[in-house]
């Protein structure tokens, strides 16, 4: 299990990831992360045809001010590409209207192969988030 935090508030801008500044719990050698990216790095480490993981995200986005009110969003993206059931839709009625938004995916890595996690801008424009928080747990 591994555990990666971004609580100070950044912007984010459209199609870019979450950036991860804190590991309040490390992870193991299946599971990897630099401090002040946003790509965690699973690797599958296993004796059967793949490894399983829940990777969790939760945290709080806005419309920035100067921005337009509008349906913004962030996803799990695995190698880049967002998964659009983990897309996390909120359309605040004004800028610096904070939303809670939270996903959770289950993602297998064949064996000896390794796969990218991130937290995906979705939206159109650049958006803020705080208190980012993403857990990676190997399942099996």
């Amino acid at each position: 299990m591994a555990e990666y935090t971004g609580i100070a508030l950044q912007t984010v801008d459209a199609g870019q990831n979450v950036v991860l500044t804190e590991t309040p719990v490390c992870g193991s050698n299946c599971i990897q992360h630099r401090e002040g990216s946003g790509i965690v790095k699973l690797r599958g480490l296993t004796n059967n045809c793949k490894a399983r993981f829940l990777v969790s995200f939760s945290g709080n986005i806005q419309i920035p001010t100067g921005g337009t009110v509008e349906a913004i969003s962030v996803a799990i993206a695995v190698d880049g590409e967002p998964l659009q059931s983990t897309r996390m839709i909120v359309t605040p009625a004004a800028v610096e209207n904070f939303f809670n938004v939270s996903a959770q995916a289950y993602i297998d890595v064949p064996r000896g192969c390794c796969a990218t996690v991130a937290v995906e801008n979705t939206s159109t424009q650049a958006i803020q988030v705080q208190n980012a928080n993403l857990i990676a747990v190997r399942e099996g």
